[in-house]
C-alpha cells in the first residue's frame, strides 16, 4: 500500500526528502508557509528557491495549508528551523492524525530548555517514543537532490516503525539503516554542526589539514562523551549518524555550518556573515544549547566552548585558538 506522508518544510533538505518518498513510492504533501512558493512548486514543478533545475516526481504536491498537508498522513516529516520547531508544531500536532509517526530530520538543541527535538515532539504533540522518529546522516541536500548515492539512520525507540520508515525512504539511491539509539542519533546531527563551525573558522584562518582533522577527531570524542553521560550507544559516534555525518559536513563546501564558520574565521562579524547567509547554519544558535546540556551533565566540551566564545561572545579566533591549544595536557580519550 502506498504511504501517504507529509513533509512540513520547503527548504532544501525537505524538498529533497520529499523526492526521496516520492521515488520510493509514496504520495507525499510538501507544506510551506510562502503561498507564492508552494504555487510554484505546483506550476513548475521545481523549488525556485532552493533547486530550480530539479523537476519534483508527480506524487509530490505543494500546499501553504497545514490540515490539507496532515490530512491522513501516515508519516509526518519534520524539516523546520530547530528553533522554530516547538511554535509551529502547537498549531500542526492538533491537524494530524492519533497514530501519525512524526520524524524529525532537524538537527539542533532548543535555546533554553537545551531540549533535543524528538523531546520537544513528545512535549508539544503529547506523542510516546513509538510515534517519534529521527533522521540523520551525511546527507547534504545538494547532493541528494542530484540522486547521488548516499546513506543514513531512522531511529525509533520502536525497531518495527523504525523500519516502516526505513521502506518509505529505501530508494536506488537513498539507502536506510535502522537503529533504537534516539539520543545518539540525534547528538551525533546537533553536535557535528557546531564542530564544522569549528573547522570552517580553522579554515577561514588559513589553517590547514591537520588543525582540520584535530578538531574533527576531537570533536567526535566530545559529542562521545556527551552522548555516553546521556545513556546513547557509543557505537552511534562511530557511524553515519555520527563520524559519516561530522566527516560530510566538515569538510564539504555545500555545508553551511562549515561555510559560515569559514566567513567567520576570515574577519568577518557575525552580523556580517548572518547577511551573507541565506539559510540557516543550525550550529549558530545550538552551539550555545550544546554547551548548556553539556553543563547540565557535567561534561566538558572544549571545542563547543570555544565556538560559543567566537560566535556570541566576540572571542578574536586567534585568541580563542591559542587558549584553545594552550589547555593543560592529559591521555587521549
Amino acid at each position: 500500500m502506498t504511504a501517504r506522508c507529509a513533509v512540513f518544510g520547503t527548504g532544501s533538505w525537505g524538498t529533497a526528502f520529499a523526492m526521496i518518498l516520492a521515488d520510493a513510492g509514496c504520495e507525499v504533501s510538501l507544506w510551506g508557509r510562502r503561498p507564492e512558493l508552494v504555487d510554484a512548486i505546483n506550476t513548475t514543478r521545481t523549488n525556485p528557491d532552493y533547486f530550480p533545475g530539479l523537476e519534483l516526481p508527480a506524487a509530490v504536491t505543494a500546499t501553504a495549508d497545514p490540515a490539507r498537508a496532515a490530512a491522513g498522513a501516515e508519516f509526518v516529516i519534520l524539516a523546520v528551523p530547530s528553533q522554530s520547531l516547538r511554535a509551529n508544531l502547537a498549531d500542526w500536532a492538533p491537524l494530524m492524525r492519533s497514530d501519525a509517526v512524526l520524524v524529525s530530520l532537524m538537527k539542533g538543541v532548543e535555546l533554553g530548555t537545551a531540549k533535543r527535538m524528538s523531546e520537544v515532539i513528545e512535549d508539544v504533540a503529547k506523542a510516546g517514543p513509538e510515534r517519534i522518529a529521527v533522521l540523520s546522516g551525511p546527507n547534504l541536500a545538494p547532493e541528494i537532490a542530484a540522486r547521488q548515492p548516499a546513506a543514513s539512520v531512522v531511529a525509533c525507540q520502536d525497531e518495527e516503525v523504525a523500519r516502516r520508515i526505513q521502506t518509505a525512504c529505501h530508494t536506488a539511491y537513498f539507502r536506510p539503516y535502522t537503529n533504537t539509539d534516539v539520543v545518539g542519533v540525534e547528538l551525533g546531527g546537533a553536535v557535528k554542526n557546531v564542530i564544522a563551525l569549528a573547522v570552517g573558522i580553522a579554515g577561514g584562518m588559513g589553517l590547514g589539514d591537520n588543525t582540520k582533522a584535530s578538531l574533527i577527531t576531537r570533536g567526535l570524542a566530545e559529542t562521545t562523551r556527551l552522548g555516553l553521560a546521556m545513556g546513547a550507544d557509543a557505537h552511534t559516534f562511530a557511524g553515519l549518524a555520527g563520524m559519516g555525518d561530522l566527516v560530510a559536513t566538515c569538510s564539504s563546501p555545500l555545508s553551511r555550518n562549515n561555510t559560515f564558520g569559514h566567513n567567520l574565521g576570515r574577519g568577518m562579524s557575525l552580523a556580517e556573515t548572518i547577511a551573507v547567509t541565506s539559510q540557516t547554519a543550525e550550529g549558530v544558535k545550538s552551539c550555545e544549547s550544546v554547551a548548556d546540556l553539556a553543563r547540565r551533565h557535567g561534561v566538558d566540551m572544549p571545542i563547543t566552548e570555544t565556538v560559543v566564545d567566537i560566535v556570541h561572545n566576540g572571542k578574536p579566533p586567534v585568541v580563542a585558538v591559542k587558549e584553545l591549544m594552550s589547555r593543560s595536557a592529559k591521555p587521549e580519550r
